[in-house]
């Protein structure tokens, strides 16, 4: 997968069955509550390592996620990429892109307006939640061990918004 940061191509290699395992359990468990409503608010479009482009920047998160309310259009356009910046992002963090995605990356999504990102790594067991300050990220939770923290719309910068249907995208067109 590419990416292009800065005028400079970050090209990274297929993620580990750890990434992928972890990627497939939170799309799992946040689209039934946050994409579909089952048991929770829905009104979110949740969709797997979109390609994010602005300005001269292309960018692929993990995981990303738009408040229908924002983005009601969202899919409108069939391409291959999105213009709108996420409300949401997740990296699942791998020892090949952690300082990539700690750094930089953080930092352009925070830039671009992004309110929340979270930082998973499987390995270490830990989910960071954090969201968007005046000055910089600040860290709203942090959650280790075996278990996968269950989310409550509104608090710690979890995922909130309104009800909805939602269609799952993920690796649909490639």
């Amino acid at each position: 997968m590419g990416e292009i940061i800065d005028d400079e191509l970050w090209a990274s290699p297929r993620p580990s069955t750890w990434n992928l395992w972890a990627v497939s359990v939170l799309l799992a468990k946040l689209g039934n509550t946050f994409c579909f409503g089952t048991r929770g608010p829905g009104g979110w479009w949740l969709v797997r390592e979109p390609e994010w482009h602005f300005g001269q920047q292309v960018l692929v998160p993990d995981l990303a996620g738009w408040r229908r309310e924002r983005a009601p259009g969202l899919f409108e356009r069939d391409e291959p990429f999105f213009e709108l910046a996420p409300d949401w992002i997740c990296e699942v963090l791998s020892p090949s892109t952690v300082a990539l995605d700690r750094g930089r990356k953080l930092s352009l999504y925070h830039q671009e307006g992004v309110s929340h990102a979270w930082l998973l790594d499987p390995r270490a067991h830990t989910l960071e939640i954090y969201r968007r300050g005046s000055r910089g990220w600040q860290l709203a939770a942090h959650h280790g061990g075996k278990g996968i923290p269950r989310s409550r719309g509104g608090r710690s910068g979890t995922m909130s918004g309104g009800h909805g249907k939602c269609t799952h995208y993920g690796e649909q067109g490639r």
